[in-house]
């Protein structure tokens, strides 16, 4: 054999057992970054800066010119509306299409931020066009929500690295939002953090119109268009009560929304108040404002750490993560240094922020396309009907009891929660879902069936 054939049949050789590496090499993880999920992610990211932005503007802009009690009603009637409407929302987002509906609450929340943005700036603006314009915001942000969720399995390949992105994001704003209203307020006036708010819709239906969804399998087995509806064709009252059975079949996420609600009651309704009046009067304003700082700094870091990890059983590890909660009531509660009160805020942040992702993927990942919608409100409704109930009875039940004792409440019902989300077998043993071929996750029978 000459020099030649040898150097020849060396390569061949060398490239054959390269094959078979890369052929027993784990399949490459799919792409995040690709032109759907880009586009999803700067549609979420610039309509959650203009979601933190609200709550300041409403506190700073309203309270001047009509008190708290002004406030309260035109924060409540967002809530309201928003509680009334988000059933409905989940049935239109399953029968229009998420995404459409998505463009379309956009466009009425231009609608409504650009009119109170003229009306600040020319001006007083009456009350009543306040609370209108607060009822349109929260029915349209009713007819938008349900659909974040069922949108991340039609544009992720994995939903969990997709949504810890999105969680990192919303930490992002949470930060940077009410910072820049109270900034922006201060420098020129409400008029110009609506009418930015107003722009930030306008690009998140820009994003969201630009997104081109693959087909995907219905429940009757048939291509549909990830725009387009599985219920077409059925009446309204048929669609609410199909969500409902899906949700309600699924003991873990029902288990897991009564456990939410009584949290929303006792734990994250009273939290702010009561926190920020205790902070507030031992250490001062800009304790308070560290604090909620060091809180979104945490959840920055527990999204993070959701990209890094990926439990078999991803709820029983979020409720193990959410005993670090407990520490955010507890440290207020027996009023510790502003060291200490830091680093419970940073850890809680962190687990609040891990059990959020670990929670989405579970819904998407377990619940068929064709349902998700429905469900997604049904799970919305609940939990934001014990936050709203919680924040109404925080200020009577100091007339019961002292700050301090309500918020060591706050924290026995976060351990307690914990113990009960890891004592319940449906909760305990759900399984993560794997992704397939198609990138739509498979969910495992879990003991419920669900």
């Amino acid at each position: 054999m000459t020099t030649a054939e040898t150097h020849t049949q060396a390569q061949t050789e060398a490239q054959t057992q390269l094959r078979t590496v890369r052929s027993d090499a784990p399949a490459a993880r799919p792409p995040l970054w690709d032109r759907q999920f880009t586009l999803y992610f700067a549609a979420r990211a610039v309509s959650l800066v203009g979601d933190a932005m609200m709550p300041v503007a409403a506190a700073l802009a309203v309270g001047p010119l009509y008190g708290i009690s002004g406030v309260g009603l035109v924060l409540g009637t967002w809530t309201g509306t928003f509680v009334l409407l988000v059933l409905f929302g989940g049935v239109f987002a399953d029968r229009i299409g998420a995404r459409r509906m998505m463009v379309g609450a956009d466009l009425v929340r231009v609608l409504t931020q650009g009119v109170l943005a003229a009306a600040f700036f020319a001006g007083r603006p009456p009350f009543w066009l306040l609370v209108t314009m607060a009822a349109l915001a929260g029915a349209a942000v009713a007819m938008f929500q349900p659909g974040v969720n069922g949108m991340v399995p039609l544009v992720a390949r994995e939903p969990q690295r997709a949504n810890a992105t999105l969680k990192v994001a919303d930490a992002l704003a949470q930060l940077l939002g009410p910072a820049l209203a109270g900034l922006l307020i201060v420098l020129t006036g409400a008029g110009t953090v609506y009418a930015i708010d107003a722009g930030t819709f306008v690009l998140s239906a820009l994003c969201l119109g630009l997104i081109r969804l693959a087909p995907v399998s219905t429940s009757k087995g048939a291509p549909a268009d990830g725009d387009s509806a599985a219920t077409r064709g059925s009446s309204l009252r048929r669609d609410l009560r199909q969500g409902w059975q899906e949700f309600r079949s699924r003991t873990w996420m029902w288990a897991v929304i009564l456990i939410w609600v009584a949290y929303g009651v006792l734990l994250f309704g009273p939290l702010v108040p009561l926190s920020s009046a205790l902070i507030g009067g031992r250490l001062g304003p800009n304790a308070y404002g560290l604090s909620v700082s060091f809180l979104g700094v945490g959840t920055v870091l527990g999204g993070l750490l959701a990209l890094r990890l990926r439990p078999a059983r991803p709820l029983a590890a979020g409720a193990m993560a959410m005993v670090l909660f407990a520490g955010v009531p507890l440290c207020v509660a027996w009023g510790a240094g502003l060291p200490v009160l830091l680093a419970c805020h940073v850890l809680g942040g962190g687990a609040w922020a891990f059990w959020s992702v670990m929670w989405a993927t579970s819904v998407q990942t377990h619940t068929p396309q064709a349902v998700l919608n429905r469900v997604t409100a049904y799970e919305l409704a609940g939990s934001v009907s014990g936050i709203a109930l919680g924040q109404i009875l925080a200020g009577p039940a100091t007339e019961l009891a002292s700050p301090e004792r309500l918020l060591l409440v706050s924290g026995g019902t976060c351990l307690a929660g914990c113990v009960a989300l890891l004592s319940i077998p449906a909760i305990r043993t759900l399984r993560r879902a794997t992704p397939t071929d198609s990138g739509i996750p498979t969910a495992p029978v879990g003991p419920d069936g669900g």
